[in-house]
């Protein structure tokens, strides 16, 4: 996949969890630091439920709109953090004490935030 398709990718997924009302959502580049991803996206849920449901809505939004489908998924079944794997963007969607726990954000801290006021303004 092409960076400016990869780019848009990371926007569509970050554009559908923002409507969900996702908590904390954050975009991070990572694809000079590691050959896992170019972008995780890390957001939050206050409940099992909500969590569940965001990640529920992503799978079934990007599949439906844009046909694309995770490559891999975990977590479900708990729903404390569920991972969607779209291969060069990974999606971390947290239970919010399972996120503080992890902080996944200070362990790729090297990673470059991207702001999402900013991600939706990037042009492509």
């Amino acid at each position: 996949m092409e960076s400016a398709e990869v780019l848009e990718l990371a926007k569509k997924i970050v554009e559908i969890l923002d409507e969900k009302k996702a908590l904390d959502i954050q975009t991070l580049a990572v694809g000079d630091k590691t050959i896992l991803a170019d972008y995780f996206i890390i957001a939050g849920g206050s409940s099992t439920t909500q969590v569940r449901a965001l990640a529920d809505e992503l799978s079934v939004r990007m599949s439906q709109n844009y046909g694309v489908r995770p490559s891999r998924t975990e977590g479900i079944q708990s729903a404390n953090w569920i991972l969607l794997d779209y291969n060069s963007v990974i999606v971390h969607i947290f239970h919010r004490e399972t996120r503080e726990f992890y902080n996944l954000e200070k362990l790729w801290s090297e990673g470059s935030e991207i702001p999402t006021s900013v991600l939706g303004e990037l042009q492509i």
